[in-house]
């Protein structure tokens, strides 16, 4: 057949890389974006470089459509990506030009619409109620006045790859009915997210042998293999890919668009992006987690902190020789840094690439690295734990190497007691006896815990002696209770994570008493922000 080609936007681009976090993303259980959210996520996402941004369903949800109304009135401006709306196709037995839903689709003015259809037949007879021939007529007569009108258009054939085992004959007619009439690609939907890569590889094969149509994989991540099938899907001929970020989505979620991306970048050597991007993975990752208000996963491929992070002895004697040697890629192709974790399986490589990491040279200090190596060992030993504590670990090598810093201030005591108040209220009072800048210092504070009351009597002595004390505020505050050895008491770890607005820093502290443990890490922060003043 002949083909239009809308204006501006080529049928003959090579590969699609298409997102579809602010619809399919957007259904991950916790999530839930505001418009300005949606807005802020299809920015970065065209930062990025993606070829196609999904902004949800226009005329279904009263949020996707004032998306899409403000992102038309020039609240969005995309540099790279084509917008997407997301339909269904008309109802049975009706018009497509007078069909509500597909009228929303154009109203939305988006350039390029995706139709949902049904591809297998037990979905159409027992949830369309149809029989196949009108549902073939859906998706032909909406496919068909969507190009009229100017629109370049997508069909997801939804369900396609268990239609295709149980009827394929279905499931083709339904393909051949979207892109005769004018659909530029037909993704084929592993929407149970069943499927295994080599099954979906010849599927993709085999659907492409016979009809000779331009396909798209579409994977949820059901049996954890999404990112795998979506490449499977590539390498079999696929050239239009639906992943979500960091993939997110319904159930256990889509493809990952991050660990999608750097394979095809990194593994198959596809210029998916624009020249560089591949490098803005991990901080865009990072920041579309920020907007959905969820903690990045650490050990997510690609962009997680934890992706080209090292422990073992082993990893890091020869790391120390070529980084590549165990990893699989250099980790700033992908924006990310390696890392070295100090714990009790560390060797002297490992603490020397750390010290390197952290500023502190080992080299040529084979006694000091010993030195530290057996002292890391022990305290790991004794409950406590460096690979999540670099400022701890950064003061225990400078005191190694350089001999003890002068301390902020020292420590007279403290006494921290809690206040059952007749009333219910539960107020716990702590007192400070400290010396700084020469000076004997006490304070009294009241907090909502024995902690927070330590720190707060803390501030109220060392402020008037610490110009930069006020910038530290506490970003995170984790406590475990460590299993006990038989006949000796349980032992309590607090990490604390501080920050001062422009960095962030974590302590450990390790007691039998929880209050000690968290005095420990709050003294380690201090001294840490001390160091750097």
């Amino acid at each position: 057949m002949t083909r239009t080609e809308p204006a501006g936007l080529p049928l003959g681009d090579d590969f699609h890389l298409y997102d579809t976090t602010l619809r399919d993303g957007a259904q991950r259980e916790g999530i839930s974006y505001s418009v300005a959210d949606k807005l802020a996520v299809a920015r970065l996402l065209d930062e990025l470089g993606v070829g196609f941004i999904e902004g949800g369903w226009p005329g279904a949800l009263p949020k996707d459509t004032e998306f899409f109304a403000r992102a038309a009135e020039g609240e969005l401006i995309l540099k790279h990506a084509a917008l997407v709306a997301f339909g269904s196709t008309r109802k049975a037995g009706a018009k497509a030009s007078e069909d509500a839903q597909v009228r929303a689709l154009l109203d939305s003015r988006a350039p390029v619409v995706t139709l949902v259809a049904k591809s297998d037949r037990r979905h159409i007879e027992r949830a369309l109620r149809v029989d196949v021939d009108e549902a073939c007529a859906m998706v032909a007569d909406t496919v068909s006045f969507l190009v009229g009108e100017g629109r370049r258009v997508f069909l997801d054939a939804e369900h396609f790859f268990d239609g295709y085992a149980f009827d394929p004959d279905t499931s083709l007619r339904v393909l051949q009915a979207g892109y005769t009439a004018g659909a530029d690609v037909v993704v084929l939907c592993d929407t149970n997210g069943g499927q295994l890569p080599l099954g979906i590889a010849d599927t993709v094969r085999e659907v492409a042998a016979r009809t000779g149509f331009r396909l798209g994989i579409h994977c949820q991540d059901d049996t954890s293999c999404a990112v795998a099938n979506s490449i499977a899907a590539v390498q079999a001929g696929a050239t239009h890919v639906q992943c979500t970020a960091n993939g997110y989505g319904e159930r256990a979620g889509n493809a990952d668009l991050f660990a999608v991306t750097g394979n095809l970048v990194t593994k198959l050597g596809m210029d998916v992006l624009p020249t560089g991007a591949e490098a803005e993975l991990t901080r865009v990752s990072h920041a579309l987690a920020e907007i959905a208000n969820i903690a990045p996963d650490t050990h997510q491929a690609y962009v997680g902190s934890s992706a080209f992070a090292h422990k073992a002895g082993l990893h890091a004697s020869a790391i120390k020789v070529d980084p590549l040697l165990y990893n699989h890629i250099d980790p700033s192709s992908v924006g990310n840094d390696m890392r070295v974790l100090v714990t009790e399986m560390a060797g002297r490589a490992s603490l020397e690439l750390k010290g390197r990491e952290l500023g502190v040279d080992l080299a040529g200090r084979p006694d000091a690295v010993t030195s530290v190596v057996a002292k890391v060992k022990e305290l790991e030993a004794e409950g406590w734990s460096f690979e999540a504590a670099d400022a701890s670990l950064e003061l225990l090598l400078r005191k190694e190497v350089d001999g003890p810093a002068e301390p902020p201030f020292t420590l007279e005591s403290y006494r921290v007691v809690l206040d059952h108040r007749g009333d219910g209220e539960v107020v716990s009072e702590a007192t400070v006896k400290v010396h700084v800048a020469g000076e004997r210092v006490i304070a009294t504070a009241e907090g909502n815990g024995p902690v927070h009351a330590l720190d707060a009597a803390l501030r109220k002595a060392l402020s008037p002696s610490l110009s930069w004390l006020d910038s530290v505020e506490l970003a995170d505050y984790k406590v475990r209770i460590l299993p006990s050895h038989p006949g000796s008491d349980a032992v309590t770890r607090v990490l604390l994570k501080s920050s001062d607005g422009d960095q962030e820093w974590t302590t450990v502290g390790v007691h039998g008493s929880i209050v000690e443990a968290s005095w420990l890490a709050l003294c380690d922060a201090l001294a840490h922000k001390s160091s750097r003043c």
